[in-house]
């Protein structure tokens, strides 16, 4: 048996010191959403504070699965950074605006429309990139 779900896949990419891309691919469902909390968790610890979420291969969500984005958003902007949701797919999109969070936390057409965002909130801040 393998430690992580094959259900879901997620690939860290470090964009530079302050920000990771997470491409999530699969299902994030409460069999799952504990191993994206977990990189997620690991990429703060690690100083990156802006953390870019590429939605492109999720297939389906449920509420397991957006508590652990909440919870990511609360934790990285109480570190002083950011979560920033990119290119989600149909059916991720329509869950995350009627359950309020792209209010909350804006989902982004593209990795690199969320990158520069979180380009642009560490300018503001006086943060390096």
């Amino acid at each position: 048996m393998s430690p992580e779900p094959e259900n879901l896949n997620v690939e860290v990419t470090i964009h530079d010191a302050d920000t990771a891309i997470l491409a999530v691919g699969g299902e994030l469902d409460l069999d799952t959403a504990t191993l994206l909390h977990t990189h997620l968790a690991n990429q703060i610890h690690h100083g990156r504070l802006h953390l870019v979420l590429d939605l492109s291969g999720l297939e389906f969500m449920d509420s397991s699965g957006l508590n652990t984005v909440i919870k990511a958003t609360r934790e990285t902007r109480q570190a002083n950074g950011n979560l920033y949701l990119a290119a989600a797919t149909p059916t991720v999109h329509r869950l995350l605006e009627i359950t309020g969070m792209s209010a909350a936390t804006p989902i982004h057409s593209s990795v690199d429309d969320a990158l520069k965002a979180a380009s642009s909130a560490s300018d503001s801040t006086g943060e390096a990139s």
